[in-house]
């Protein structure tokens, strides 16, 4: 099974911000997902995970948030794509489409 997943996770309270930046917050959550050793993505509105089951899926909203947890506010977004008998979407799609075009959309 694959299970893919994408999120957005930040604080929004004053006590963990820098003016209006999270990054520095958002890079603790970054820095965990890699260390996890789970297969991930980082775009500008989001990070994408895929793992082989839904509980590691959540096991890493867990993580994020610990990341986060002594914020008096974090806000989050979670999208799930969920299909049995499938691995390494989270590169095989992006060729799928890539094929289809003729041509390299990732470089």
């Amino acid at each position: 099974m694959s299970v893919l997943l994408e999120f957005s996770m930040f604080p929004t309270s004053d006590n963990c911000r820098e003016g209006s930046s999270v990054s520095k917050q958002v890079a603790k959550i970054i820095d965990a997902i890699d260390k996890s050793g789970v297969a991930y993505k980082l775009t500008p509105m989001g990070t994408v995970v895929e793992t082989e089951t839904m509980r590691q899926a959540l096991d890493i909203i867990e993580l994020a948030y610990e990341q986060v947890s002594d914020c008096d506010r974090v806000y989050s977004s979670l999208k799930f794509d969920i299909r049995k008998g499938k691995k390494n979407r989270l590169t095989t799609k992006i060729e799928s489409i890539e094929e289809k075009l003729g041509k390299s959309v990732s470089t």
